[in-house]
């Protein structure tokens, strides 16, 4: 898991100004965790997050590489409203047992448990690498990188995205890749015999089909063209199949 930091937004047009940039609804923040991403105007992702109503702000809980973009980005969008955005003086922990007072579910997937913000940081010994690659559950800096789509990253299923809520950032290409196109490459679970590094990539027949991410118990993450995943592939010493 990486390192995480928590963000404060504060001010009268916290919530007015984050439902015109993040891909999710931010009124859903009264029933729990949001997850949402942030996108460049061309549509591709930038940073994925979640969000959590506290009191009359909201906390931003992001990769700790991310961070610092994003605030920039962020004070970059806010002109003149009322929003002040500060790295508040939170830590968050993850697990999948029993959750403790005032832990949140995961909005991604059931079995990706909870999440808690206070003083202290930390995980169980839950294998999360394995949960991810289960569920498709892309990470940023690993399956998100800056040059990718989140639809083809399983943001719909992962409820991250809603299509209803109205304009932001990015919307109009991603609304269209929903609406008029049929997805050719995305992130799938595959079954692998051997190991190759994350970032190997996977052909078939001398072809190139995409790329291979995270690994875990005879599984793995894999970006791929679908009309060439077929059958058996290889990444490096590594065979790959994928998983209908």
């Amino acid at each position: 898991m990486t390192q995480r930091r928590i963000l404060r937004l504060s001010g009268a047009d916290t919530r007015t100004f984050l439902q015109g940039l993040v891909t999710n609804d931010v009124d859903k923040l009264d029933q729990g965790l949001v997850y949402a991403a942030l996108l460049t105007p061309q549509g591709k992702y930038l940073a994925d997050f979640f969000l959590k109503s506290d009191g009359d702000t909201v906390l931003l809980d992001i990769s700790e590489d991310l961070a610092d973009g994003v605030m920039k980005r962020l004070s970059m969008y806010r002109l003149r409203a009322d929003v002040q955005i500060e790295t508040a003086d939170l830590s968050v922990r993850i697990g999948t047992g029993v959750a403790p007072d005032g832990a949140l579910p995961d909005p991604r997937h059931p079995e990706l448990g909870w999440r808690l913000y206070g003083a202290e940081a930390g995980r169980d010994d839950s294998d999360f690498d394995a949960l991810r690659v289960s569920h498709g559950v892309p990470e940023s800096g690993v399956e998100l990188t800056p040059d990718s789509y989140i639809l083809e990253n399983n943001f719909e299923t992962l409820n991250g995205v809603d299509f209803r809520k109205g304009c932001y950032v990015g919307q109009e290409v991603t609304a269209r890749m929903k609406h008029k196109t049929t997805l050719r490459k995305g992130l799938k679970t595959v079954g692998i015999e051997g190991h190759a590094p994350v970032g190997s990539e996977i052909t078939a027949n001398g072809k190139s089909v995409g790329t291979l991410y995270t690994q875990s118990g005879g599984r793995a993450l894999a970006y791929l063209r679908f009309d060439r995943a077929h059958g058996d592939m290889q990444a490096g010493d590594a065979t790959v199949r994928l998983i209908d």
